[in-house]
């Protein structure tokens, strides 16, 4: 009984001087005060999801964009040329609410397109004619250096969510939102917009459709009532890049057996996505 004491005294004894940490002076190294939160947290003064967003908070201010951008391969932008009925289907595949525009390459970012200020050109009767650049809103730039609690603060306080980031040179490196600030804090954020990585095809009207490029070929035969061999390709995009016979850019198509295949999204190593309609 004694030595039961003993221990519940040394635990008591450890928690109180942790605890005194907190009153008489601040904790002098990240390591103590994740202590201090460990000890708060298995004394139920704050609970686990506490804990996490506090820690969170701690790793971000000394994170940089780039340990959270999104890679400039892995961008979705919208090109400046672009029609309405070619934007819409990438809009509709990565359902984002805003995409960066660019000139000839990623490196020409000229602003950010919003969905929002998109949406009232189709209902008017020339909307296919649209001139993209006349609705851009400034786009944000920042280094790759960039503090992550600096960034947040300026989203904060100039209300911009997105920002490009560019590299030493001055060239596009990749972009940061402040949903992925504010995930670093409070863990991953999903909306009604995520779906499952498993719904590889996206019905869009009639013989119209979003196909991502990973979708098994088995899978594609059966929507589509087609007899596409798999024996040297697992995935449609594997198939439709052979019959490229090239890495295909943005709206780049090709026909095969009566379907048309149009490029929504895709980088220099591969397909991401496509639109495949049927052919009358």
């Amino acid at each position: 009984m004694s030595e039961e004491r003993s221990s519940n005294d040394s635990a008591d004894k450890s928690w109180l001087e942790k605890l005194a940490l907190v009153f008489s002076s601040e904790p002098r190294t990240r390591k103590e005060l994740s202590e201090v939160l460990e000890v708060a947290r298995d004394n139920e003064v704050i609970d686990e999801d506490a804990q996490s967003i506090i820690e969170g908070a701690m790793q971000v201010a000394e994170q940089q964009a780039r340990d959270i951008m999104v890679p400039r391969s892995q961008m979705q932008v919208i090109k400046a040329e672009a029609s309405l009925s070619e934007i819409l289907p990438q809009i509709i595949e990565s359902a984002h609410s805003r995409y960066p525009v660019i000139d000839d390459s990623p490196d020409d970012v000229l602003g950010i397109l919003l969905v929002k200020d998109l949406l009232p050109q189709i209902l008017e009767p020339q909307g296919d004619d649209l001139n993209v650049v006349s609705l851009l809103r400034p786009g944000v730039v920042v280094p790759e250096s960039k503090r992550l609690n600096v960034l947040l603060r300026e989203f904060r306080e100039n209300r911009n969510h997105m920002a490009i980031v560019i590299d030493e040179y001055g060239g596009v490196a990749g972009l940061v939102t402040i949903e992925d600030v504010l995930e670093e804090i409070v863990g991953e954020i999903e909306d009604e917009t995520d779906t499952d990585a498993d719904v590889f095809m996206r019905k869009l009207g009639e013989g119209d459709y979003i196909v991502q490029a990973l979708t098994p070929i088995e899978d594609f035969n059966e929507e589509f009532d087609v007899d596409f061999s798999d024996d040297e390709f697992d995935t449609i995009g594997g198939l439709v890049l052979q019959q490229f016979g090239h890495m295909p850019g943005h709206n780049e198509s090709t026909v095969i057996d009566g379907l048309e295949f149009r490029v929504v999204n895709s980088d220099q190593r591969k397909i991401h996505s496509l639109r495949v309609r049927v052919q009358d």
